[in-house]
């Protein structure tokens, strides 16, 4: 493995930090393709705030369109990595390995105050494959969970939305080795598990917190307004002790379990060869 950033699907490890593998690349392309798709989400979420919604309008009718709009997007980026020898099979074969676990982790979890085990191996793995890797990883591993636990509902766009958000974010942290990347990553998982929190209850928000109260959402008012409203909601309920029982849990399973997964991760990207490259030598005389 050669030393300096490169441009492939592996990217070595740079002096002082820990090996990355760039399984999903990001060029030009595909980054315009992963923003167009991230925008799409933040618009599933806020679009209440921006608009005026019909009376009686609620998630339950608008999810199936949230759903036709993310999941073809998301098609969209693998499949251009497909064509272009972004993602190889390799790298096809660890998305759905990394997948599977993670479908298998969630029941385990999911439903006792806020423990929820499936986020800190989306925050591992997007750290050690890369950002395009992870916003994939985590789209699907929420969308195999829903179907393995039977949580198929309104809810499982934003989910997926959210989810690759994470996954996407733990793939940008800044080079760390050692004791500080394990620090770091616990960091992140407390921070983008209250992150998740706060757009999985803004998905609901608009249209359950009832009418006339303080924590109202108020059609057509200003958006400062409304957010005020909804902090002061996430505040007030008991969705904020879910939230920081999942950061918990994130800082507790990364601390203990980080650096032997981020190991065999790693020891799974060399044995594979991620980062190798095909090369033709002249034909002997």
């Amino acid at each position: 493995m050669s030393a300096g950033a490169g441009a492939g699907p592996g990217t070595p490890a740079r002096h002082g930090a820990a090996p990355r593998w760039r399984l999903v690349r990001l060029t030009p392309r595909r980054t315009a393709a992963l923003a167009l798709a991230s925008a799409a989400g933040v618009a599933m979420f806020a679009w209440p705030l921006l608009l005026t919604p019909p009376e009686g309008f609620a998630h339950v009718t608008d999810a199936p369109f949230a759903f036709a709009l993310i999941l073809p997007l998301l098609v969209v980026v693998v499949a251009a990595e497909l064509a272009e020898g972004g993602i190889d099979a390799k790298a096809v074969a660890m998305l759905g390995v990394c997948a599977a676990i993670g479908a298998a982790l969630r029941p385990l979890g999911a439903g006792a105050a806020g423990i929820e085990t499936v986020f800190f191996l989306l925050v591992l793995a997007g750290r050690v494959y890369g950002p395009g890797f992870g916003y994939v990883l985590g789209a699907t591993t929420l969308f195999a969970s829903a179907l393995l636990t039977a949580g198929v509902g309104p809810w499982l766009p934003f989910q997926m939305a959210a989810a690759a958000w994470v996954g996407l974010g733990a793939g940008l942290l800044p080079p760390a080795r050692g004791r500080a990347e394990v620090l770091l990553l616990a960091a992140y998982g407390a921070l983008s598990a209250l992150a998740y929190g706060f757009f999985m209850n803004l998905w609901f928000w608009p249209f359950t917190a009832g009418e006339g109260t303080q924590l109202s959402y108020v059609p057509g008012d200003a958006v400062l307004a409304n957010l005020h409203r909804f902090v002061m909601f996430t505040i007030a309920t008991s969705s904020l002790g879910w939230d920081l029982g999942r950061a918990i849990t994130n800082v507790v399973a990364i601390t203990v379990l980080g650096p032997g997964v981020l190991a065999a991760l790693r020891r799974a990207a060399r044995r594979a060869s991620f980062d190798a490259r095909t090369r033709f030598a002249p034909a002997d005389a």
